[in-house]
């Protein structure tokens, strides 16, 4: 039999080589440093403890903690790296907090952050033992980080490079619409909504010009201001895109509208029209790649607008057959070429618009691994106006989900985009929410929207909360959201008026009680199975009738 103290090195050796095949398992930061903080909390017997890595910018900042309360955490001192070993802040914090073990973290010879562990519950101070098995084991998760570090650098690097293939992707689907457009009033709008829809701008103008003459096709800026500043400049003064402005009294005049940033809009080396845009409402600056993007975009639309001044009289009856056409094209880019596969969730969702173009949509957005979003909206009006109102909303829901921003702000901000760039009394009813793959919750508000159905054992609870109808007024009251723990066999039903406002022949409505009542009925049944069941049921209720509305219907079935 080995002797007491070769026992306890096998146990840690033992130990070591369980953890070193955990973390080398994954490349998963997170996991990472929530292995390497539990294995410390339950080898040494203590209730809390931190993990602290450097940043890009040389800063400590915590990454992982067990047992340390958010007042704490947010107390954690701002230090660089390369001076904790010494730095009074941070020594302070750690006896202030009772840590009693400090260790850095070293990967390839340079250090990268620092463990912090608390007391030991049991068995008195950490002796020789532990600090040697402590360093041993940072030691081998050291690597484990750096590479899970570097793996997170290639991820960011790679979904910098999706956004650019979704913007070149975006440019070869506006290229053909722009190609198909030559009202020049239209090509204006669709410039807008490619720009405002994509980098999240509510001031901007798009202008013509003509000689020495100014065109304003759209404008978000104070007229007269703007129409004063643009008659001291020239056209041969806009060359190359303008940020941030010369300090001359005729650039001077922009900036004091709030203009940020000025593209040009050229043909052969001749500027033919200028793009205005004002500061984003992230806060951020327009990078190399925003300005690439907007003058790509701006080369498309001037093109179409010359084109469309050139041929305007013999192509005007093309324009009109063109008109519906260009609209079924934004209507069929709104909606999701296919939906998620989810572990805890089964998806079904169809769209059939009363006309050739219509004012529905829903969408179903990959936030990351675990996180789904899923919206429904029906704007007020049909036609080109409502696809092209929507083709707005859509862009915007797109841009604001890149953000990383929480659902409750993310519906003010996307009310006041609508609201700031709608007009003639139009409006959108939504819902949106969000659904956890992992912990099956769902969070969601509701914007006016027909308040989707929780079916749960045939009872029914009205998914409500939330505020006004999106794009009616900027927001004055922040919009609420609900959180719902969802169970196996759950049914969410989301709806469009559409269903409910069916009419038959003898015009009476399909109405809520019936769905409802329809909708209590298929317990058990899949997603897809529950969608055609309703589907087939409003077309038997309207049998003999034309299809009055837009319809849409989405149901998620919780597995």
């Amino acid at each position: 039999m080995l002797p007491l103290d070769n026992n306890a090195a096998m146990r840690n050796l033992s130990a070591l080589v369980d953890f070193s095949n955990l973390i080398n398992s994954n490349l998963d930061l997170e996991l990472t440093l929530s292995n390497l903080l539990l294995t410390c909390l339950s080898k040494f017997h203590t209730s809390k403890g931190i993990i602290a890595l450097s940043d890009e910018s040389g800063i400590l900042g915590v990454k992982s903690s067990k047992g340390c309360n958010s007042e704490m955490l947010d107390r954690f001192p701002i230090v660089p790296v390369n001076s904790m070993r010494n730095n009074s802040i941070l020594n302070d914090f750690i006896r202030e907090n009772k840590f009693e073990v400090n260790v850095p973290i070293e990967a390839s010879g340079t250090t990268i952050g620092v463990l912090l562990l608390g007391k030991r519950m049991m068995d008195g101070e950490y002796n020789a033992e532990d600090k040697e098995f402590l360093s041993t084991l940072i030691n081998v998760a050291a690597s484990a980080i750096e590479n899970s570090i570097i793996v997170q650098k290639i991820k960011n690097v790679n979904r910098d490079l999706d956004a650019k293939v979704n913007q070149l992707s975006s440019l070869f689907d506006l290229s053909k619409e722009f190609s198909s457009i030559i009202d020049t009033e239209r090509v204006g709008k669709l410039l807008v909504f490619s720009i405002i829809g994509q980098l999240l701008v509510t001031k901007f103008a798009v202008i013509t010009c003509s000689d020495d003459d100014y065109e304003l096709l759209e404008n978000r800026f104070p007229e007269k201001e703007l129409t004063f500043a643009l008659g001291n400049c020239s056209k041969e003064r806009f060359i190359e895109p303008m940020s941030p402005f010369s300090d001359t009294d005729e650039f001077k005049s922009f900036s004091d509208l709030g203009i940020d940033l000025i593209i040009p809009m050229k043909i052969k080396s001749e500027t033919k029209g200028l793009i205005l845009l004002g500061k984003k409402t992230t806060g951020t600056n327009y990078s190399r790649s925003d300005i690439e993007y907007i003058s790509s975009i701006g080369s498309l639309a001037i093109i179409s607008i010359e084109n469309g001044k050139l041929f305007n009289d013999m192509l005007e009856k093309q324009r009109l057959e063109k008109d519906l056409e260009i609209a079924q094209n934004i209507q069929r880019n709104l909606l999701p070429n296919k939906l998620p596969r989810l572990n805890s969730y089964d998806i079904a969702a169809v769209n059939r618009s009363a006309r050739q173009v219509g004012g529905d949509y829903y969408d179903v957005v990959q936030l990351d691994d675990h996180r789904v979003l899923v919206a429904i909206a029906d704007v007020s009006g049909k036609g080109v106006q409502a696809a092209l109102l929507m083709a707005n909303l859509q862009a915007f829901l797109q841009s604001i989900c890149k953000q990383n921003i929480a659902l409750g702000e993310a519906s003010n901000l996307i009310n006041d985009l609508v609201s700031e760039n709608t007009s003639d009394g139009s409006f959108i009813t939504f819902f949106w929410g969000i659904l956890d793959d992992k912990t099956k919750e769902f969070t969601y508000v509701n914007m006016g929207h027909n308040p989707p159905l929780l079916i749960r054992k045939a009872t029914i609870t009205k998914l409500k909360l939330g505020g006004m109808i999106l794009g009616v007024l900027p927001t004055m009251i922040p919009y609420n959201f609900d959180t719902i723990q969802l169970e196996a066999e759950d049914e969410i039903l989301l709806f469009t008026d559409g269903i409910t406002e069916a009419m038959n022949k003898d015009k009476q409505e399909y109405s809520d009680k019936r769905l409802e009542k329809l909708s209590t009925s298929l317990a058990g049944e899949t997603a897809q199975n529950i969608l055609n069941a309703i589907i087939s049921d409003v077309e038997k209720f309207s049998k003999g009738a034309p299809q009055s509305d837009d319809i849409t219907v989405m149901v998620i079935k919780v597995n």
